[in-house]
Protein backbone atom coordinates (compact mmCIF):
# COMPACT_ATOMS: atom_id res chain seq x y z
CA UNK A 1 0.00 0.00 0.00
CA UNK A 2 1.47 3.57 -1.04
CA UNK A 3 0.96 6.72 1.07
CA UNK A 4 -1.51 7.79 -1.38
CA UNK A 5 -4.34 5.53 0.01
CA UNK A 6 -3.40 6.79 3.64
CA UNK A 7 -3.59 10.37 2.88
CA UNK A 8 -7.19 9.42 1.14
CA UNK A 9 -8.42 8.13 3.75
CA UNK A 10 -7.39 10.87 6.16
CA UNK A 11 -9.34 13.36 4.21
CA UNK A 12 -12.78 11.43 4.24
CA UNK A 13 -12.16 10.58 7.77
CA UNK A 14 -11.71 14.31 8.17
CA UNK A 15 -14.54 15.35 6.42
CA UNK A 16 -17.20 12.81 7.87
CA UNK A 17 -16.29 13.35 11.37
CA UNK A 18 -15.64 17.08 11.26
CA UNK A 19 -12.41 17.47 12.55
CA UNK A 20 -11.00 20.50 14.41
CA UNK A 21 -8.71 21.04 12.19
CA UNK A 22 -10.76 20.68 8.86
CA UNK A 23 -13.66 23.76 10.87
CA UNK A 24 -10.28 25.76 11.72
CA UNK A 25 -9.47 25.68 8.28
CA UNK A 26 -12.79 26.37 7.03
CA UNK A 27 -13.07 29.73 9.19
CA UNK A 28 -10.17 30.67 7.90
CA UNK A 29 -11.04 30.59 4.41
CA UNK A 30 -14.31 32.53 5.03
CA UNK A 31 -12.11 35.44 5.86
CA UNK A 32 -10.14 35.16 2.52
CA UNK A 33 -11.22 36.38 -0.75
CA UNK A 34 -13.51 34.54 -3.08
CA UNK A 35 -10.81 33.35 -5.57
CA UNK A 36 -7.13 32.68 -3.52
CA UNK A 37 -3.81 31.53 -5.38
CA UNK A 38 -2.60 29.17 -2.97
CA UNK A 39 1.07 27.33 -3.15
CA UNK A 40 -0.29 24.14 -3.25
CA UNK A 41 -3.44 21.74 -2.91
CA UNK A 42 -4.86 21.14 0.38
CA UNK A 43 -6.27 17.61 -1.24
CA UNK A 44 -2.62 16.40 -2.84
CA UNK A 45 -3.94 12.98 -4.06
CA UNK A 46 -7.25 14.28 -5.78
CA UNK A 47 -5.30 16.99 -7.20
CA UNK A 48 -2.77 14.70 -8.78
CA UNK A 49 -5.51 12.54 -9.66
CA UNK A 50 -7.00 15.45 -11.46
CA UNK A 51 -3.59 16.01 -13.62
CA UNK A 52 -1.48 18.35 -10.97
CA UNK A 53 1.78 18.46 -11.46
CA UNK A 54 4.13 20.50 -9.29
CA UNK A 55 6.30 22.44 -11.74
CA UNK A 56 6.00 25.97 -13.14
CA UNK A 57 3.07 26.89 -14.72
CA UNK A 58 0.88 25.05 -13.23
CA UNK A 59 -1.55 27.24 -10.58
CA UNK A 60 -4.23 26.31 -8.16
CA UNK A 61 -6.70 28.27 -6.95
CA UNK A 62 -9.35 28.02 -3.86
CA UNK A 63 -12.80 29.65 -4.79
CA UNK A 64 -15.34 29.93 -2.37
CA UNK A 65 -19.12 30.22 -3.99
CA UNK A 66 -21.99 31.12 -1.88
CA UNK A 67 -24.95 28.63 -1.41
CA UNK A 68 -28.24 29.21 -2.04
CA UNK A 69 -30.46 31.03 -4.29
CA UNK A 70 -28.39 34.07 -6.84
CA UNK A 71 -30.65 37.32 -6.14
CA UNK A 72 -31.43 39.15 -9.16
CA UNK A 73 -31.84 42.92 -9.71
CA UNK A 74 -35.42 44.20 -9.42
CA UNK A 75 -37.28 44.63 -12.44
CA UNK A 76 -37.56 48.12 -13.60
CA UNK A 77 -40.39 49.85 -15.38
CA UNK A 78 -43.81 49.21 -14.09
CA UNK A 79 -45.45 46.02 -12.39
CA UNK A 80 -44.81 42.70 -14.66
CA UNK A 81 -45.95 40.02 -12.47
CA UNK A 82 -44.03 37.60 -14.83
CA UNK A 83 -40.90 39.13 -14.32
CA UNK A 84 -41.30 39.81 -10.46
CA UNK A 85 -39.37 36.69 -9.00
CA UNK A 86 -35.79 38.17 -7.66
CA UNK A 87 -34.18 35.05 -6.36
CA UNK A 88 -33.32 32.12 -8.76
CA UNK A 89 -31.44 28.90 -8.58
CA UNK A 90 -28.82 28.44 -10.09
CA UNK A 91 -28.66 26.59 -13.62
CA UNK A 92 -25.10 25.53 -13.41
CA UNK A 93 -23.27 23.54 -11.04
CA UNK A 94 -21.25 25.06 -8.19
CA UNK A 95 -18.66 24.13 -9.08
CA UNK A 96 -18.44 25.31 -12.68
CA UNK A 97 -19.14 28.42 -11.18
CA UNK A 98 -15.86 28.02 -9.24
CA UNK A 99 -14.43 27.12 -12.35
CA UNK A 100 -15.32 30.11 -14.53
CA UNK A 101 -14.86 32.42 -11.50
CA UNK A 102 -10.81 31.14 -10.92
CA UNK A 103 -11.22 31.87 -15.14
CA UNK A 104 -12.35 34.87 -14.93
CA UNK A 105 -9.24 36.08 -11.90
CA UNK A 106 -6.54 34.16 -13.90
CA UNK A 107 -7.40 35.32 -17.15
CA UNK A 108 -4.26 34.26 -19.27
CA UNK A 109 -4.49 30.39 -17.61
CA UNK A 110 -6.69 27.76 -18.67
CA UNK A 111 -8.92 25.54 -16.48
CA UNK A 112 -7.62 22.19 -16.19
CA UNK A 113 -10.01 20.52 -13.61
CA UNK A 114 -11.61 21.20 -10.44
CA UNK A 115 -12.31 19.20 -7.21
CA UNK A 116 -14.38 19.81 -3.59
CA UNK A 117 -12.81 20.35 -0.58
CA UNK A 118 -15.38 21.34 2.18
CA UNK A 119 -18.27 23.46 2.90
CA UNK A 120 -19.99 25.65 6.18
CA UNK A 121 -22.96 26.96 6.36
CA UNK A 122 -22.68 29.97 4.02
CA UNK A 123 -20.50 28.51 1.30
CA UNK A 124 -18.93 25.51 -0.65
CA UNK A 125 -14.88 25.64 -1.11
CA UNK A 126 -13.62 24.27 -4.30
CA UNK A 127 -9.69 24.27 -5.39
CA UNK A 128 -9.10 24.53 -9.30
CA UNK A 129 -5.89 23.57 -11.33
CA UNK A 130 -5.31 26.21 -14.02
CA UNK A 131 -2.22 25.96 -16.63
CA UNK A 132 -0.39 28.84 -17.58
CA UNK A 133 -0.72 28.39 -21.49
CA UNK A 134 2.51 30.15 -22.23
CA UNK A 135 4.59 28.96 -19.62
CA UNK A 136 7.86 27.07 -21.60
CA UNK A 137 7.40 23.83 -19.34
CA UNK A 138 3.77 23.11 -20.18
CA UNK A 139 3.94 24.17 -23.66
CA UNK A 140 6.58 21.56 -23.75
CA UNK A 141 5.20 18.60 -21.18
CA UNK A 142 3.94 15.79 -23.88
CA UNK A 143 1.32 14.82 -21.19
CA UNK A 144 -0.72 18.07 -20.66
CA UNK A 145 -3.08 19.04 -24.13
CA UNK A 146 -3.86 22.42 -24.21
Amino acid sequence: MGIAKYMRATFQQEYKERSPLLRERLAKWRKEGSVVRIEGPTNLVRARELGYKAKQGVIVARVKVRKGLRKRQKPMGGRKPSKSARFFAYRKSYQSVAEERANRKFSNAEVLNSYYVGEDGSYIFYEVILLDRSSPSIQNDKDIKI
